[in-house]
This record gives structure tokens, C-alpha cells and sequence, in this order.
């Protein structure tokens, strides 16, 4: 699939839909929206009504915005283990997606890693990348979710390929 990302202010609904439509227009299946306040989270109803494409909501740091992003009808959520990681807030999360039917791209950036990870791991590598990733994996198992997929990446190409083999090898979850 050709996924792509708006580069608008989500909270500019028109401006992000005609984008999005654009996209659409150039041939991307799935577009990601960011959304990191309330204005923008405000504006999610509209754009998924208006999008020609399933979107998916780019969560950081705000569990609420994962929520209200579902409860907009959100087609797919991309948490990142490296800022959401409350087991209360990865519950409530999993039982309303899991209730709207939607899964959740677990999003691991190299510069996000958990600092114990790092710790654990002697710092930012395919070792520490792929146990944030398996954390929050676990996590949405232990609460019944398993519509997950898994994106792994870094500015390091090699990085990524290798920590990508490594969640081939250990994940039954699509990358």
C-alpha cells in the first residue's frame, strides 16, 4: 500500500482535506494525520467524513487524543511506545479500539527510545528498538489486542533494516 502523510495543521480541517484528497488523487491508499491538541482532535470528525482514504491518527505523549481520535472514527491509531506507555492508558486505549474494530501501528523511532531500554541495551540499537516495540506489544496482549502492526525506523538505514529482520523473526505481527 502507498501511504503518505499530511504536512497541514490538522486543526485546519479544510486545508488538511484537500490535501489528503490530493494525495488520493497521486495514488496514496492510507494518510497519516498528526494530531497533538484538542483543535486538531476537533477537527478529525469532518476529515475522516470527507476523506476519500482510510486515515490514520498519529498519537504523541496524550492518551485523550487517542481516544477522542477513535470516537472520531479514526480508521487506524499510531502510538509510539516511546511516549505512551501507561498500562491504564494502553488498557482504555485497546478496549475502544478493540470495540470500534481498529488496529494500532505501534510506531518505534530511534529517538525515542525508553531511557532504560537504552540503559538496559548500551544505547540506541536493534536490541533496545525492538524491546520497546515487544513492551507495548505485550502490553496490548495482556488486554486482549491484537490487531497490531509494527513500524520500526531510524535515521540510520541500516539500523532500521536490521531491527526490522529482527521483528520478522520474533513478531507475528505485519511490519
Amino acid at each position: 500500500s502507498v501511504q503518505s502523510m499530511t504536512n497541514t495543521s490538522t486543526s485546519d480541517a479544510e486545508a488538511t482535506i484537500t490535501q489528503i484528497k490530493e494525495l488520493a488523487r497521486l495514488g496514496a491508499e492510507i494518510v497519516r494525520v498528526s494530531i497533538p491538541d484538542e483543535d486538531a482532535a476537533g477537527a478529525l470528525e469532518q476529515i475522516v467524513e470527507e476523506s476519500p482514504v482510510p486515515l490514520v491518527a498519529d498519537i504523541h505523549f496524550r492518551a485523550d487524543l487517542a481516544l477522542r481520535a477513535l470516537e472520531a472514527g479514526i480508521h487506524k491509531l499510531r502510538l509510539n511506545p516511546g511516549n505512551i506507555r501507561r498500562e491504564e492508558d494502553i488498557r482504555t486505549i485497546a478496549s475502544l479500539a478493540s470495540a470500534r474494530r481498529v488496529p494500532i501501528r505501534i510506531g518505534v523511532n530511534s529517538g525515542s527510545v525508553p531511557g532504560d531500554l537504552r540503559e538496559k541495551h548500551g544505547g540506541v540499537n536493534r536490541d533496545s528498538m525492538w524491546g520497546a516495540a515487544e513492551r507495548h506489544v505485550k502490553l496490548l496482549e495482556k488486554h486482549g489486542f491484537h490487531d497490531i502492526v509494527l513500524s520500526l525506523k531510524a535515521s540510520d538505514p541500516m539500523l532500521t533494516v536490521d531491527v526490522n529482520r529482527l521483528a520478522s523473526e520474533l513478531s507475528p505481527y505485519p511490519l
